[in-house]
């Protein structure tokens, strides 16, 4: 029981960090409510599941190649600065409680999915943090305690999204559209801002 709290506490440590999901959910959430914010979150979480999925199967080293974290890094960026941009042209738009959004739930799920997926830093936190869980806990315990162990984490992941979602989706109700505005601005700031960072990487592999 003390293991699987640890990997509970471990998957909500992993997903605390201010990061492009947490800044898309943040975005979301004060936008287009609860649901939107956890589309973000689960689109990010399943990506989460092919990258575990890649690394207990040892087959995420071919996206540690040169070539696809570079591809990764470019198409990154492409989605980061598309997203940021977006949420800026429509912070405008924002009208507290009264304001509607034609955005499926599915756009949001995907942007979550390709924000995480894309991100080469993601890549090589979970090759960095699951691989060395994973060697410590197949050391100790037999596959079905790592599967279960793994789920835990995942838990952890669900429960963060789950209080990002309705913190947003708070603010959405509780804030003057003006707050509001200003809080939509800094998300599409902050995901610019991480498009520009995987862009200079982009452009650093390159150019080499």
């Amino acid at each position: 029981m003390q293991t699987m709290l640890s990997f509970l506490l471990l998957g909500i440590s992993l997903s605390a960090p201010i990061g492009p999901i947490n800044a898309a959910m943040l975005d979301r959430g004060i936008k287009r409510g609860f649901l939107h914010a956890w589309m973000v979150g689960i689109g990010g979480m399943l990506a989460d599941v092919v990258l575990i999925v890649l690394i207990y199967f040892g087959l995420v080293h071919f996206l540690t190649t040169p070539f696809m974290k570079t591809f990764l890094w470019i198409f990154g960026a492409f989605i980061l600065l598309y997203s940021g941009i977006e949420s800026l042209m429509s912070a405008g738009k924002l009208q507290g409680n009264g304001s509607q959004s034609e955005e499926t739930m599915t756009k949001s799920f995907l942007s979550g999915f390709l924000m995480s997926i894309t991100s080469p830093l993601s890549i090589l936190f979970w090759v960095g943090i699951y691989g060395s869980i994973l060697a410590e806990t197949i050391a100790v315990f037999d596959r079905n305690h790592v599967l279960l162990y793994t789920g835990m984490l995942f838990v952890g992941i669900v429960v963060w999204d789950i209080f990002m979602a309705s913190l947003a989706s708070t603010f959405k109700r509780f804030l003057t559209p003006r707050s509001l505005t200003v809080i939509s601005v800094v998300s599409g700031l902050s995901l610019i801002g991480f498009g520009l960072h995987f862009g200079f990487k982009a452009f650093h592999a390159l150019v080499g």
